[in-house]
């Protein structure tokens, strides 16, 4: 039975169920549209953001660290992912050349036995695709580059997934770029020009510019160019490894 006031109750539910159905699906758009913006903000900060990251590498000799770049995404994220990874940590310098670059990257040498030949092992089979920015990025002083397969066998000039090179190299007199720019043109089929401006960098800043538009350069050193100056003049055997290690302690994502 209903009596006085129950009636009235049960009228105004009659009235309040297809408002709370409307206020149901108000309050869904409302939450949606907030989601929709809150994604929109996050991609457009992203965007924005032109942070370079920096990896320390601490070694043997002394810090380097290193700047990632950003037009080089898939290097510099599996560059990354490495050093979150712990990879790189207690990996040897496995070839270092005077006055030309210091190498590392190689799995295999973090146990390897003294003289044992290395260079031949990565982290992942799984190549990276040819991120190549010349003349944005070239191989100056500094450099941090991947190392790869030679062409014969790797024409797309894919990266190794852990080998990486930084350079040292020299200043380049006129005459010493002029046959720089013939070496060019022979592995390149005169693809790969040094411009005034290059060429004036290499004989002011150094650096090794036969390997421009071939290898992708990824990132530079802005700190430590001077252990990487030490490295490079360490004694090695017939194989370009140091006679005595030269190993990276611990590298560390600081930005």
């Amino acid at each position: 039975m209903v009596f006085g006031r129950k009636v009235v109750d049960f009228y105004n539910i009659g009235v309040l169920i297809p408002f709370l159905s409307y206020m149901r699906k108000y309050l869904f758009l409302l939450a949606f549209l907030a989601l929709h913006l809150s994604i929109m903000a996050q991609s457009d900060s992203l965007q924005k953001d032109t942070t370079r990251h920096q990896v320390l590498f601490a070694t043997t000799m002394g810090n380097i660290k290193v700047e990632l770049y950003n037009e080089t995404p898939l290097h510099r994220d599996n560059f990354l992912k490495l050093v979150r990874n712990g990879d790189f940590d207690g990996m040897l310098f496995h070839r270092v050349i005077s006055g030309f670059m210091i190498q590392t990257g190689d799995p295999r040498s973090k146990e390897a036995k003294p003289g044992e030949y290395l260079g031949e092992h990565e982290v992942s089979k799984e190549e990276i695709p040819a991120e190549i920015l010349f003349p944005k990025f070239w191989h100056k002083r500094g450099a941090l580059a991947a190392a790869r397969q030679p062409d014969n066998i790797n024409p797309e000039r894919k990266s190794s997934s852990s080998q990486f090179y930084i350079v040292y190299g020299k200043r380049f007199r006129d005459s010493d770029i002029l046959e720089q720019q013939r070496f060019l043109d022979e592995r390149t089929g005169g693809k790969v020009k040094l411009t005034p401006e290059l060429k004036k960098a290499y004989y002011e800043i150094g650096g090794y510019p036969s390997l421009d538009g071939q290898y992708t350069v990824f990132g530079e050193v802005f700190e430590g160019i001077n252990v990487v100056k030490m490295i490079q003049w360490v004694d090695t055997d017939k194989n370009d490894r140091p006679v005595e290690d030269v190993r990276i302690v611990k590298a560390t994502i600081i930005k």
